[in-house]
């Protein structure tokens, strides 16, 4: 399973140091949480709402949504908007478990949500403290600290995509 087949949008980090970081946290929680044999694409986005939409589509949705308002405004890091972007939600794998046939939280989701998880996976693989920002920031857990552009960004689109999947339960 190629990171950059399943994501293409990485291609677009311009700092290649930084997209073989995004690439290596990816195959790190997709080894540590046991996907490797599975498909990413049978992974839900969230356990919250039922729904169709896999991690994978939300991922690349927020992504490319925020990397389009990153070009309107023209006044942000692009890199940290696309690597935030692809890695907001990649501790998902280490919060959620595939047991009795579905995909459920697991013990460690339990105790540590994804923005920490990610945020953590971040710092391990020395990425700049922005992107751990972003993924920390990108949900609840940010409306306690200051959000830089990017991760301003990257909350609004995650939730975006989120609203719009529970609003069609309720169409």
């Amino acid at each position: 399973m190629k990171i950059e087949e399943i994501f293409p949008e990485i291609n677009e980090i311009r700092d290649e140091e930084l997209r073989s970081k995004v690439i290596k946290v990816w195959e790190y929680a997709i080894e540590k949480g046991g996907w490797k044999d599975f498909p990413l694409e049978k992974i839900p986005f969230t356990l919250l709402i039922p729904t169709e939409r896999n991690l994978v589509e939300h991922t690349r949705a927020v992504t490319r949504m925020a990397m389009a308002v990153a070009r309107e405004r023209g006044d942000v890091n692009m890199d940290f908007i696309i690597a935030g972007g692809l890695l907001h939600d990649v501790a998902k794998l280490l919060e959620f478990e595939y047991r009795d046939g579905k995909v459920v939280k697991s013990e460690y989701g339990k105790r540590i949500r994804h923005p920490v998880g990610g945020a953590m996976l971040a710092e391990k693989f020395e990425l700049p403290y922005q992107i751990a920002h972003i993924i920390a920031a990108h949900s609840k857990e940010g409306e306690f600290v200051t959000r830089v552009p990017e991760a301003v960004i990257i909350h609004h689109c995650d939730f975006i995509d989120f609203h719009i999947e529970k609003g069609k339960l309720q169409s």
